[in-house]
């Protein structure tokens, strides 16, 4: 059974009260998994040499859900788990991961989860992850993601990533290979405040023709907190390819966006923007004529930019 601190936990990472009455799920717990179940598309087996699972959706699955949750509640905590996905050819699948800390102690606890997507010939996956982090104790929250993807002919992966507070430092490493007409859609949330630090490493290669790429980070940096994002591009055929930047800045923060892109075919087309500056005074002024203070009227911005 839950106890309030891991359904707290599961709630902001998955928009889960309980674990699901229906569909495959994978729970861990302080570095071990302690709940799972498997459907009649979707097998979920523990790994035999190293900590983690496999996921194996069948050919053809339509619209199923696999949530895989990772909570941890103690001090000093080091959890090392690598996830493997296996998507069959035509299957619709969505994806929920994420993991949420709560460390009252004063030792550092940490979560390295490295999750490999091979998607199939035509499958279309949607991958939700959140990272979230609590407690009043003085030992660091940390959370280091890899994700490395790669999508067959036709494939599609659609990766919605959020870091929403509390993570002291995290280092995101992305890294996707397009195939022939398939196409990735990254969206990137990060919110940073106090002393903490987030570094986001993204790789894109785009290796077949019609291959798509569309990157859109959003980060908020407040007080002292430090943030990088580092994308790069690669057009290795006749693709597509745009990154987006937007950073909003606050107090005394550090924000650095280094786009790159590499064009090796004529008919690659890539683009990047990166925006990156305060909250403009009159958007403050003019929820504050609606009856906010100027408080809440920053807060109202910030949560729909992060949206």
């Amino acid at each position: 059974m839950l106890g309030e601190v891991e359904k707290n936990l599961l709630h902001v990472i998955s928009d889960l009260d309980e674990l699901p009455a229906e569909g495959a799920f994978n729970l861990r717990e302080n570095g071990k998994g302690v709940q799972r179940r498997s459907t009649k598309n979707v097998e979920i087996t523990p790994k035999t040499d190293k900590p983690g699972i496999d996921i194996r959706v069948a050919p053809g699955t339509a619209f199923e859900s696999v949530h895989i949750p990772v909570v941890l509640t103690e001090s000093g905590m080091n959890d090392l788990v690598y996830n493997d996905f296996y998507i069959g050819e035509g299957a619709t699948v969505e994806i929920v991961a994420g993991c949420g800390i709560h460390n009252c102690g004063c030792d550092t606890s940490q979560h390295d989860g490295i999750h490999t997507f091979y998607i199939g010939k035509n499958a279309h996956v949607s991958y939700v992850e959140k990272h979230y982090g609590e407690g009043e104790g003085t030992g660091k929250r940390i959370l280091n993601p890899q994700t490395i993807a790669y999508l067959e002919e036709g494939a599609t992966l659609d990766m919605d990533t959020s870091q929403i507070r509390g993570v002291d430092d995290t280092k995101r490493f992305t890294k996707v290979v397009v195939g022939r007409g398939a196409e990735v859609v990254i969206s990137e949330k990060l919110l940073t405040h106090g002393e903490q630090s987030a570094v986001s490493d993204m790789e894109v290669e785009l290796n077949g023709d019609g291959a798509k790429a569309s990157i859109t980070s959003r980060s908020v940096a407040k007080e002292q907190s430090h943030q990088v994002f580092y994308p790069r591009l690669s057009g290795n055929c006749a693709c597509f390819g745009h990154v987006t930047c937007d950073a909003i800045i606050m107090d005394k923060a550090r924000v650095r966006a280094i786009p790159e892109l590499t064009a090796n075919h004529v008919d690659a087309q890539l683009i990047h923007e990166a925006a990156i500056g305060k909250i403009a005074g009159e958007q403050i002024l003019k929820l504050m004529t609606l009856g906010l203070t100027a408080e809440e009227a920053e807060q109202q911005i910030l949560d729909g930019f992060l949206r």
